[in-house]
This record gives C-alpha cells, structure tokens and sequence, in this order.
C-alpha cells in the first residue's frame, strides 16, 4: 500500500468509533498491515457458523447481514462487522453479503490483539462502541417489549373478533386438516373436537368438491386473486346429522413456505327460506291471476233448469265436508265452474285453489307439477320448485281431465288421498300436505279400468261424491239465459250497443245441440257482439242448423213462375223446416207459429190441409 493510500486510510479510520481513541502513530502502523480487499453485488463476504479469524471496515459500499431468507439489518461506510468472532472466539453469528460493489479493510485477528497490546485507545473505542451497541440494544428490547404488547393486545382483539363472530369462520392446511375454528364454526360442524379433521368431511359431495377444486386447482395458479367470493351454497353437514346453507369467501396466504386457507361461512337459512317464501307467493299469484282471469271470462253458474239446480244443490250438499270429489261432464260443460263453487262454498274458501290440466302437461314433466322437484333432479332443473299440491296445502287441489294422469304416476296420487304425504322428484323427504282433491273428467273413467288405462282403487277414492253436469242441450231454457248474460258482458267490454234475445232468437239457442256446451256458445256470442250492427243481430246466420247446407243448395228461381201446386209444396217445406227447428212445437213464444208469424190456429189449419204429418 502507498504512503498516500496509507494517510487517506488513517484519517478514515480515526473518524470510526472502534478507533476513534488511538494514536496517530499506532494507527499510522496498524494502516500499514492491513489489506483492501472488493466484492461484487451478492457476493457473500462470510457463512454463518464460520470461524472468524478477522474484522472488516467499510470503506464504500453497502452490506447486509442475513439468516438465510431473513435480514437483520444494513451496515455502509464506516461501520465495522465481525469484530465479535475475533473478541469470544465463537463462530459467526450471521451472514454478511454485498448489496453492491463495496471494498472493506480486512483486519486479521494477529494485528487486531496486537494494536488491542500496544494501544490502550484500542480498547476504550471498543467499550465506546459496546456501550453505545448495549444502549441501542435496550432501546430495542423496550421497542420490542412495547411491540410485544401491542402485538398481543391486536391478537386479543383479533381473536375475540375470530371467536365472537357471527360467521363461521375456520382454517384449515394444504392437506384440508382443521388447524382453527371459532365457537360459530364448532356449532354448525356439531364437534367439539373439530381440529386436525378433514374439513371436506363436513361439507356435501358439490360443496367439497367446489373447495377442493378451489385449493387444488384455481389458487395454485400465478396469478389468481387468492381470495374469492364462493358462487355457489355450501351446504355444511354436522356430525349429528344437522344439515345447513350458507355463503362463503375462501382465501389463502402463506406462512414460511406454507398454504393456509381461510374459509368463512355465513348462514343464510333464514334469507333461503324467505326466498322459497317470497317465490312461492310470487307463484301462487301466478296461479291465483290465471284463476282469476279465467273466472272474470266464466260468467259464473246460472241455473233455471231442473237438471241443473240439482247440481247447485250437490254442491251446498258437499262443500262443507272434506269429501273428494268426482265431477262427470262433456267438455265445455261447466266442470270448473262446479269446483270453484265447492270451493268457496266450503271452508277453505280464504284459502287457494289451484288448477291442474293433466292432459295439457306433458307426462314426462307432470309430475313435477304436481309434486314438485329438488335442484338437479333432472335436466333443466336449475332451482328447486314447489309443486302445485304443497301450493294448494290448507286449500283445493282442482286436477282437471284426471282420466289424462299417467298410470304411472297413479299410485302417488292414491297416496296423497289416503296418508297426506308424496316426496318431491328427486328428493327423500316426505312431505305432508292436508288438500281437499276435486277432480273432473269427460271421460268414462270404468272403460278406461277395463283397458287398464286407470286404477280401480284410485277411481273409488276419487269417486267418494260424484256430480253429473249435464250438456247444454239438456238444461233447456237455460241456454237463453246464459247467452243473455254472456251478450251483455261481451257488448259492456266490447262498447257495443246492447242486444236483447227476441223470442224468436231464443228458438235458435234452444233447437240446436251445443255439441260444445258452454264453451262453443261463449266463442259464439263474442264472435256475435263483434259482428253486430246498431244492437241487432241475424242469428240464422250465426247458429248452425241441421240441414243448412241441404236447404241453401235449393234456392228459388226468381226468373221461373210456380204454380198453385208448387206453391203448396214450397209452402209446405217451410212449415216442415219450421216445424223442424221448434220440434214440432205450435203454440208458445218458442213454437213454430211465432217463428212463421201466423196465428197457431191457422198453422194447425196448414199442417191439416197440407198433410203435414211428424215422423215416428
């Protein structure tokens, strides 16, 4: 080393503590034996757990002192490292490495006890610098004490709010082992004992597998948020058997090269269960509009004919009983309008009715109208839904064209009559419902037993009070009266003028056969009040008759002269025709004598001198 060098290090080290009290002189020959030497950024400088036989003094540059992934701290220029190796003889207490290019003074352990020998300043540095490390270190023990106690007051704070919460809130390893649960979390697990468990072992097959799926697979990838919103419910099954829903955020952190998951879990029984609440209502007034707006188009019974009134009366009969009951009648009979008069002539009149069509639902889907479905029990099942018997729990069950039900699915109907209690499709839990069953059909249902179309057993319990409704064509005058409230209701939405039935219009209603009853008179009168003019309305031209085509094909020859003879002949068609459509009525505001406008003497005068005779 050179003179120059060597003053330039003197006074570098005159202005370190370690040396701050030594002479000129000895530091002028201490400079002398010491040796420079340079290490490149990450070059370690030496190994913890090595035998330190020097010292080293910064120059220029930046180290740190380390352990493993751990850094103690960053000495720079001027400060001086491995002096206690050289002062207990114990091994190195720690790493040193470069942070960038540095140079240091390397001093040997000969020449470090021989200035220590010659230079008493040696050694008050040294006590100067242990007495100001021993200072800081008390400073940093009570720094550390004080973060100790903050420390353990946040973990105070920080476990009461784990133990205290609402939420479930539970740990668990890599391996899914439980390594902490709050008090919420042992009370959903129904264990105690719950630590070092398989935290899957608590959850069903979905919910396991979507957390499994979320350790394995999703959190282990570069990249991905660890920490997620659980889209899905977790369904959390107790050691006793106690089934539960819930929400959940799952995240993860590490702990010295370790995963460790955090999984919280809300309850959401109570929202799920206002949910299936507020979704029942909202189908239950589906069901009840659609009832309603049918009834607003039913018009509802009106009655005059014997054959009817006795139906009023087995309705006043019935309605207070629980009775099933079987109503029989053609299609467009009425049927629904009787089981709605059961309905809210019974008890259960505040309570709902709810209509099922079994020939209108497919069979592969009826079913689950009827009985309802879980989640996933077939495909297209996204959501669980009520079936329209537990909608009707407390009410009427109207289950319409019965003769339609799937022999298949008879015997859970038969159930339903005789216990009470069906299982949804595609779940295990029975359910118990108390519904009065109506239930109509055009069919011959005894036919359909012996075609094995439908069970004997379920026909009798169904068949408990049957009711006959009977055709259009069988009530008589009550085909005017209905027709008359049907113009008026027609012609009020329609802002028509009102039409009043003539007697002569009544014949019309009464002398054809309403092959579709009450139905195809109803699409008949809306088809009339649209067509009317000025409140008038040419029902010849509206009602079929028998025989219409065959008489309009002979029209009369304007152009031809008939004779006395073929007059007489016309004439007596006519009386016949008219005969005909008042089956065979003369006198009355309904016979044939109104309908031709003559007298009824002088039609019977006609029909002798004619010889207009009735066939047998």
């Amino acid at each position: 080393m050179d003179t120059s060098k060597e003053v330039e290090i003197v006074d570098f080290l005159a202005e370190v503590l370690f040396f701050s009290e030594v002479s000129q002189k000895s530091l002028k020959n201490f400079a002398a034996k010491l040796t420079i030497e340079v290490f490149r950024k990450g070059e370690v400088i030496f190994e913890k757990d090595e035998i330190g036989d020097s010292m080293y003094v910064i120059l220029d540059g930046k180290v740190k002192v380390y352990e493993r992934d751990h850094t103690y701290g960053i000495l720079e220029k001027g400060e001086c490292f491995g002096e206690y190796a050289l002062i207990d003889s114990k091994k190195r207490s720690a790493a040193i490495a470069a942070l960038e290019e540095t140079q240091v003074l390397k001093i040997d352990r000969k020449y470090f006890y021989e200035l220590l020998s010659t230079d008493i300043g040696f050694a008050k540095g040294i006590l100067s610098v242990m007495i100001k490390r021993h200072r800081k270190l008390d400073e940093t023990q009570e720094q550390l004490m004080q973060s100790r106690k903050e420390l353990q007051e946040l973990n105070d704070k920080l476990n009461g709010l784990i133990m205290g919460a609402t939420d479930a809130i539970i740990m668990f390893d890599k391996s899914f082992k439980i390594i902490l649960a709050n008090p919420s979390a042992h009370q959903i697990l129904e264990n105690k004992d719950a630590l070092k468990r398989n935290v899957l072992f608590f959850l069903d097959e979905p919910s396991a597998s979507k957390i499994e799926h979320l350790v394995s697979h999703q959190f282990l990838k570069e990249g991905i948020q660890k920490q997620t919103f659980i889209d899905d419910v977790i369904k959390v099954i107790g050691s006793e058997g106690k089934e539960s829903n819930h929400e959940g955020t799952l995240s993860s952190y590490d702990h010295e090269g370790e995963n460790f998951y955090l999984l919280i879990l809300r309850n959401i029984e109570e929202r799920l269960i206002a949910e299936n609440k507020i979704t029942a209502l909202q189908t239950q007034t589906a069901y009840l509009e659609e009832e309603v707006k049918e009834l607003t188009r039913s018009f509802g019974i009106i009655a005059n004919d014997q054959s009817m009134m006795q139906v009023l009366k087995q309705i006043e009969q019935v309605a207070q009983t629980k009775a099933t009951v079987l109503i029989h009648g053609e299609t467009g009979t009425g049927k629904e309008l009787v089981a709605w008069a059961i309905h809210n002539s019974s008890n259960r009149a505040n309570k709902p009715m709810i209509r099922v069509n079994c020939g209108a639902i497919p069979g592969n889907l009826i079913e689950s109208e009827l009985f309802g479905h879980e989640k996933g029990a077939f495909t297209g099942a996204v959501t669980s839904r009520k079936g329209r018997f537990l909608l009707a729990d407390g009410g009427t069950i109207f289950l319409d064209e019965i003769g339609e039900l799937p022999i298949e699915l008879q015997p859970k109907l038969l159930r339903v009559i005789q216990e009470g209690e069906f299982e949804p499709v595609g779940s295990s839990e029975t359910i118990k419902v108390e519904v009065r069953i109506i239930a109509a059909t055009h069919r011959d249902l005894k036919k359909s037993i012996s075609k094995g179309q439908f069970r004997e057993d379920l026909y009798y319990r169904l068949n408990v009070f049957p009711i006959n409704v009977p055709s259009l064509k069988e009530r008589g005058d009550d085909v005017c009266l209905i027709a008359q409230s049907m113009i008026e209701r027609f012609s009020k939405e329609l802002n028509k003028t009102h039409v009043t039935l003539s007697e002569t219009d009544k014949i019309y209603f009464k002398n054809y056969d309403w092959p579709g009853n009450v139905r195809e008179l109803q699409n008949l009168i809306e088809r009339a009040v649209i067509i009317s003019k000025n409140g008038k309305i040419d029902w010849s031209d509206i009602i079929p008759m028998k025989n219409k085509e065959e008489e309009a094909s002979k029209p009369l020859d304007n152009q031809k002269i008939y004779t006395t003879q073929e007059m007489q002949e016309l004439e007596k068609e006519n009386i016949v025709k008219a005969l005909k459509i008042t089956r065979w009525k003369i006198y009355g505001s309904n016979g044939a004598a109104a309908l031709l406008n003559i007298p009824p003497t002088t039609l019977a005068s006609k029909i002798k001198s004619l010889k207009i005779e009735r066939p047998l």
